[in-house]
This record gives C-alpha cells, structure tokens and sequence, in this order.
C-alpha cells in the first residue's frame, strides 16, 4: 500500500451519544445524539468512498455507536461492498448475534484493569466489569473474534502483568494497548512518564513471544524501534509458532507498513468533520463538502504528516523517523505543534543522516 494514496485504516465516529462516563474519553461523550449527525444516506456514500480505497479496513466508533439505529445497515452495506469491518460499541446479547449475522469480523471490547474496582473507575459506571467479562464469553459462543483495548496511565500500569493474564483468559486474539492523550477528558488524568513508557514497551516486546495473543500498541509508535534495536521484525504477519498460523489471525489484517496519524490513518467525526487522528484534532475538511480521499490526499496538514523529513527535534533527526515518527497526536497535545518531537519518548538519536526506511516489516502500531 501507498499510505500518499490511501489509509489503510478508517474510524467512523457513528456518534458522540453513549450511556457511560468514561473518565479518558476523547470524545467527551453524551447521552442524547447530536442532530447533525451524518445521516444514513450520507452514511452510505461514505462506505462508498471507503470501498473505492482498497485494503482499507473501516472502524466504527463513538460514543457507542449502538446509539444509531442504522448502524447494522451500515455494516451489512459495507461488508457487501468487501470492506473489513470492526466496532468498539457497548454490549447487548442482541447486538452482538446482529452484528455477527451482519457480517462484523471482529468485536472490540475495552478494559482497562484485571478487575472490577479498576475497570468501572476508568468507566464510570457500577458493573460495567462484571457485564464485559459475560458478554466476552458469550462472544465466543458465537465464534465471533474479540479484541481487547486497554488505556495505560498512572492508575493502572503497576497491574499490567495482571492484566495480560486476563487478556490470555478471557482468549482474545489482540490486545490493544493504547498511551494516553491528554485530549477530552483524558486531560484530567495522568500519563505514566516517558521512563514507564519505555519500559511497558520493552515489557510487551518480551511479552508478545510468550503468549497466544497479538499485541499492537496505539499512540506509542516508538514501539517499533523498541522491536528494530532488539533485531525483531516489525510487521509480522503471523504469530511464530502458531500451530495453524493463519495470517492476521481472523481476517481483519495488520498493516503492511507503518501507520502513524495522518499517515495510513484517517479519522471521521460524527458531523462528518476529517482529521488525521481523533486524537489530533485539526479539522481538514467534512465529507459533506469534499470526497475523503481527496482530502487525505492533498490537505496541507496531511501531506506534511505523511513527510517524516519535516519533523522537528529530536524525531527530526532520528534514525527512526521512517518507521517511528513518534507520535503526532501527543506532541501536539503537549507543545501546540504537531511535526515537534514526541515529549514522551526518552530514546536519544545517533548523530547520523541514515534512516529506517518504512517498508521494514512491523505490526500495526499507529
């Protein structure tokens, strides 16, 4: 893929309506759904425009996007059209045997502590714990695959051991773990420091040899120069030593080179508004008025996100640039300027002009 020509991953923000108060929340959702909401139709030709992108894989998210009731329309229109389609909703038993019928290929769930007490903290809502762990079961029941996402802060990175092993339980076959933004609510909580950024991620490339699930991480691109200074490969395509090693594990794919904001990613909001992440909020158009592609294509913002010579600091003059870039969504979160260099990464640049050229081979980490 050509990440100048086309992303390989779409987010669709269905809707910023959802029942829980999530305290990292980018999306500061709310309870009733905004009247501005793209509607099904409009929906419906953005699935078009996504299709027309090939190996694009098409996330829906919010809010909850069970919130809108065309959302299984929209599924079973996009997997018609051939896109991969996953979800991050809250869970009903209904909703899931819709979902499976309609042709989701994976589920998504978030927890973010081995337990109750941690997981309806992050949540905000008594028994949210207790009703993911049924509904994951049931999930299997249904052969549907389950992905697990799990944010990292102060809160809880002393109980990430833990909560590997409760990923391995509950058998997902990705855990996500994503670095927080200080974006949304998220501003009110605390990140783990660039220290304990690096030694979760020098934990995780131990861990993801010893255990049957994959590991991508979000918001931590610095994880593949973690992978490429050990002599890893980056982008595995299979996990070594899986009996029946099926490529991507259920059929929604890994990335073949890396993603970064802007970069392989683009993010849709409810009102249709563009921006290269949902983290990294800079508008650079709305679908109503200009095609998506177009946009990704030629909007200023993306264009220079997609340039890794461009960026500044320390990430400017890292051997790493190509494959790493840091994380353009917390240096502007942090310093105003999304090409500065990424605060939270402690590794220091040899002084030297080679770079790692992104066609390396690395997991999906954006």
């Amino acid at each position: 893929m050509d990440y100048h020509k086309s992303p390989f991953i779409v987010i669709w923000e269905l809707t910023r309506a959802c029942a829980l108060r999530c305290l990292h929340c980018r999306a500061e959702a709310q309870y009733f759904r905004h009247p501005d909401e793209l509607t099904t139709e409009e929906g419906f030709a953005l699935i078009d425009q996504i299709a027309e992108m090939e190996g694009a894989m098409l996330v829906f998210t919010g809010g909850d996007p069970l919130m809108r009731p065309d959302l299984f329309d929209f599924i079973e229109y996009a997997v018609k059209k051939g896109i991969r389609v996953s979800m991050t909703p809250k869970v009903t038993r209904k909703a899931m045997e819709r979902a499976k019928a309609a042709g989701l290929s994976r589920w998504a769930f978030s927890l973010d502590g081995p337990n109750e007490t941690i997981h309806d903290y992050f949540r905000g809502v008594k028994g949210s714990y207790n009703r993911t762990i049924k509904y994951i079961h049931y999930l299997h029941e249904l052969e549907l695959p389950v992905q697990i996402n799990t944010v990292v802060s102060r809160f809880n990175v002393d109980v990430l051991k833990e909560m590997a092993e409760r990923v391995q339980e509950l058998k997902a076959v990705l855990w996500s773990v994503f670095f927080l933004i200080p974006t949304g609510r998220a501003t009110n909580l605390e990140p783990i420091s660039p220290e304990d950024h690096e030694k979760v991620l020098l934990w995780l490339s131990e861990l993801k040899d010893h255990v049957p699930f994959d590991i991508k991480t979000t918001e931590a691109p610095f994880y593949r120069r973690v992978l490429l200074q050990k002599g890893e490969e980056v982008f595995q395509r299979t996990k070594p030593g899986r009996d029946d090693a099926r490529p991507f594990m259920d059929g929604i794919g890994r990335a073949p080179f890396a993603v970064n904001d802007g970069k392989g990613f683009v993010f849709i909001s409810h009102l249709g508004d563009v921006y290269p992440s949902g983290f990294l909020p800079i508008k650079c158009g709305n679908v109503r008025e200009t095609p998506l592609l177009s946009i990704y294509q030629n909007h200023k913002v993306f264009r220079e996100l997609r340039n890794p010579d461009l960026l500044k600091g320390k990430c400017g003059q890292c051997e790493f640039r190509h494959i790493c870039g840091g994380s353009r969504s917390r240096a502007y979160a942090v310093t105003g300027d999304y090409l500065a260099s990424d605060p939270y990464c402690i590794y220091q640049p040899k002084k030297t002009n080679v770079s790692v050229k992104s066609g390396s081979s690395l997991m999906n980490e954006n």
